[in-house]
């Protein structure tokens, strides 16, 4: 018997992305996506980024213990894509795009860095 266990389908279950003002977040965010997200509160207020069942959730999130910032978690968007186009709405949105798009080596797509409107440092990827 084996005490190995098959590795995950994905290695991000699950983000939340912190923010001080959440209708100022979730506004930055559904014009950066350009898509809508879904307010709900789970003990904290929160609007969640739309995903397929059985894929990679996440939301927006504000609570009083953590803040955000550019010095915390790294996570990357999927921009599905629509990469350059979402790199445009950005400095509208109230963005600041920290690194232009930029080639992965070996096949894996292209990402940007930007700092979103809660100052925190977020990947956009698309293949």
């Amino acid at each position: 018997m084996s005490n190995t266990t098959a590795a995950p389908r994905t290695a991000i279950h699950w983000f939340e992305i912190q923010c001080a003002d959440l209708d100022r977040a979730t506004t930055f965010y559904e014009t950066l996506l350009g898509t809508k997200l879904k307010r709900e509160t789970f003990g904290d207020p929160m609007a969640i980024f739309p995903y397929d069942s059985g894929g990679t959730g996440g939301t927006l999130v504000k609570r009083s213990m953590q803040r955000p910032g550019p010095m915390g978690t790294m996570i990357y968007l999927n921009c599905n894509g629509q990469l350059d186009e979402a790199i445009a709405r950005v400095p509208a949105a109230g963005g600041l795009i920290l690194q232009p798009k930029t080639e992965i080596v070996g096949g894996f797509g292209y990402f940007a860095c930007m700092r979103d409107s809660e100052g925190n440092h977020v990947g956009l990827h698309s293949l």
